[in-house]
């Protein structure tokens, strides 16, 4: 679906809210204070994993009062079968040396959890003053790899969802809401 026929089929595609906007607005806020509340003045560096995230990325920066940076990476793991190869190409990496800061990880959901468990490993290696993950979605159900964040905001079922940042083909990322796709359109 690299093109979009229409604004029918861009909507069509959309079989129902999950989460609303307000909803997220609402955790993000409580996220926000929390993060606060956990650093207590100290100042951090906000790392968003390219594309799915930046949308929570620059909602949550503005929830927060500690002083922060944001950095960005893209990551891709190589996978297989069911086993990680322990191999995680980075083809942006941050800006930062991560030795001088408080990290907080800012993902958009957590699937299998794999590329992300290895981009903490990652991280945790270049010894951060510490290390916290804070994710928007966590889908337990479909976890293999032993990881949890320290902070979700949502758990949700075994459904592929869009909006808020959440793409299929990279569309529907600028839906103010997550929603589960329809991939027949009905």
């Amino acid at each position: 679906m690299n093109q979009m026929q229409s604004i029918e089929e861009f909507t069509k595609r959309i079989k129902r809210i999950l989460i609303t906007e307000e909803e997220i607005k609402t955790a993000i806020a409580a996220a926000g204070k929390e993060i606060d509340k956990l650093y207590d003045g100290r100042p951090i560096l906000l790392v968003s994993v390219l594309k799915g995230a930046f949308v929570f990325l620059a909602d949550l920066c503005r929830a927060v009062s500690v002083p922060c940076e944001i950095g960005f990476m893209c990551a891709k793991s190589y996978y297989a079968g069911t086993t990680s190869s322990g191999v995680v190409q980075i083809t942006m990496d941050l800006d930062q040396d991560v030795k001088d800061y408080h990290v907080v990880i800012v993902e958009d959901i957590i699937d299998t959890g794999r590329t992300l468990a290895d981009v903490v490993k990652l991280l945790q290696g270049r010894t951060p003053l510490s290390l916290h993950v804070v994710t928007l979605l966590d889908k337990p159900s479909r976890r293999l790899v032993d990881f949890e964040a320290d902070l979700s905001l949502f758990t949700i079922p075994d459904h592929f969802v869009i909006g808020y940042g959440l793409d299929c083909g990279e569309y529907y990322r600028n839906l103010p809401y997550i929603a589960e796709y329809a991939a027949d359109g009905n």
